[in-house]
């Protein structure tokens, strides 16, 4: 157990629209009985990417005593998950993003996505 930062739910606020979900790559949180709980403290990192979605602020971050991090949690619970996404591919050298990040970029009028590998060569040409 260490102080560190981990998502607080406000139950009154969330109406378990589920937006938060998606956002939380470590797979911390989840709809349980209608409302987004935290499944485990020891999956959420306190990055709070979750935090920006949340059409009601119904989430912050909250410092307090909570099992540390675990990246070894996390990836025991990312693989019982089916992927609920198509992953999106580079327009450029067509890596997806479960092999690389990817950014929408748009130019001209035209929406595409490049890989962090690809985007230099559209800055400097």
């Amino acid at each position: 157990m260490a102080l560190r930062s981990v998502i607080k739910i406000n139950e009154e606020l969330c109406n378990g629209c589920g937006a938060c979900i998606a956002p939380c790559a470590e797979g911390a949180l989840a709809i349980v009985d209608g409302k987004a709980r935290v499944v485990k403290e020891e999956l959420c990192d306190g990055a709070g990417f979750c935090l920006g979605v949340c059409p009601l602020g119904a989430l912050t971050l909250e410092i307090k005593e909570a099992p540390d991090f675990s990246e070894a949690a996390v990836l025991e619970q990312q693989a019982g998950q089916i992927k609920t996404y198509i992953p999106q591919q580079c327009s450029f050298c067509h890596n997806s993003e479960d092999e690389a990040y990817i950014l929408p970029i748009k130019h001209r009028g035209e929406s595409r996505w490049v890989c962090t590998r690809c985007l230099p060569r559209l800055i400097h040409g």
